[in-house]
């Protein structure tokens, strides 16, 4: 490594945002197709394409020494990966030396035989994705029967002492009608809740402007039942919250088609193949797999996080405008990482 590099300077791009969270993608696999991310018969990568756990946790080391105080771990589905918890236990023991927070976003259908080690390795704070507690919709949405196992991985998660917080797509004419008792349920059970607008992302096999639920309906429903105050809470994230007066929890807003909030924006997204995303809404990348399989990894990691930070655009261009629209990229969320 050069003397340049021995002491690299923090991740700052061209609009003086400092980039201090990764979302790190383990594996674009997962064991749910749900309709709105990716079609049923979803062609994933060779499993040679995808980095080593080794690679994921060197590439990891170099976001640290950059600044990078927060790493999430997601997929596809990252408990579907053989050799995970090796990567979490290793990333683990960073924390409170230059990690502050390691956390994962995950379907939870694996969660039960995992939350008990995730805690002993480090980490207090999961997302789980899920957009009903109807098993006949969750079947219809993801494809598969499996709302049993995730509610059993939240009783884990529970009992293990990992604070969980739901992220639920809200979409219209599927759980629009649950989404008010989806909440309560949350609540209840001492979760916190994130309602998103879907993403135009991949091409999926029915048409998202069919489903497109606008938050602000959903808000204005909400507060028919109860009174939302807002909360300066923040997470550098895009999601905006209320604290709800009735049920004592937060409820988080991510709004990226009816209100952008991207001038805050404090984080990039790499693949399991290495390619980072400066911005999920754009196709702005870097190839950080050649980078770390060079002859000098330290010095051309460090080279692509520079260039990286120059190419971060200020804003996404998402929209769902009119039906049958293209998606605003080719790739799925499941591919990026979520």
């Amino acid at each position: 490594m050069t003397a340049a590099m021995t002491n690299p300077a923090p991740l700052v791009d061209q609009f003086k945002r400092h980039i201090t969270y990764l979302r790190l993608s383990v594996t674009d696999r997962c064991d749910l197709r749900c309709a709105y991310c990716m079609p049923e018969r979803m062609t994933f990568l060779p499993r040679k394409d995808v980095l080593s756990l080794e690679e994921l946790h060197k590439m990891a080391l170099g976001f640290i020494a950059r600044g990078i105080t927060k790493i999430r771990l997601t997929g596809g589905e990252p408990l579907v990966r053989r050799d995970m918890l090796e990567l979490v236990r290793a990333l683990g023991r960073k924390i409170g030396d230059g990690l502050e927070e390691l956390t994962m976003t995950t379907n939870a259908t694996r969660l039960s035989e995992f939350a008990d080690d995730l805690a002993q390795a480090g980490i207090r704070r999961i997302n789980v994705s899920l957009d009903t507690l109807d098993r006949d919709t969750f079947s219809q949405l993801a494809r598969r029967d499996s709302l049993p196992q995730v509610l059993e991985g939240l009783k884990a998660a529970k009992e293990a002492g990992i604070a969980v917080k739901l992220n639920t797509v809200a979409l219209k004419g599927i759980n629009e009608a649950e989404i008010p008792d989806l909440v309560g349920w949350a609540h209840g059970q001492g979760f916190d809740a994130t309602l998103i607008e879907v993403m135009p992302l991949g091409d999926v096999e029915e048409d998202r402007f069919d489903h497109y639920l606008p938050l602000s309906a959903v808000r204005d429903r909400l507060e028919e039942r109860w009174d939302l105050r807002e909360s300066d809470h923040r997470t550098g994230g895009p999601a905006r919250y209320v604290d709800i007066a009735q049920t004592g929890g937060r409820l988080g807003f991510i709004t990226p088609l009816t209100n952008n909030f991207c001038d805050g924006c404090n984080r990039i997204r790499v693949t399991a193949t290495g390619r980072l995303y400066a911005c999920l809404g754009g196709d702005e990348q870097v190839d950080l797999r050649a980078a770390m399989r060079s002859a000098d990894p330290d010095d051309a990691l460090n080279a692509a996080l520079d260039q990286a930070m120059r190419i971060k655009p200020e804003r996404h261009h998402f929209a769902i405008d009119k039906p049958g629209g293209a998606p605003a990229l080719s790739r799925h969320m499941s591919m990026t990482g979520g």
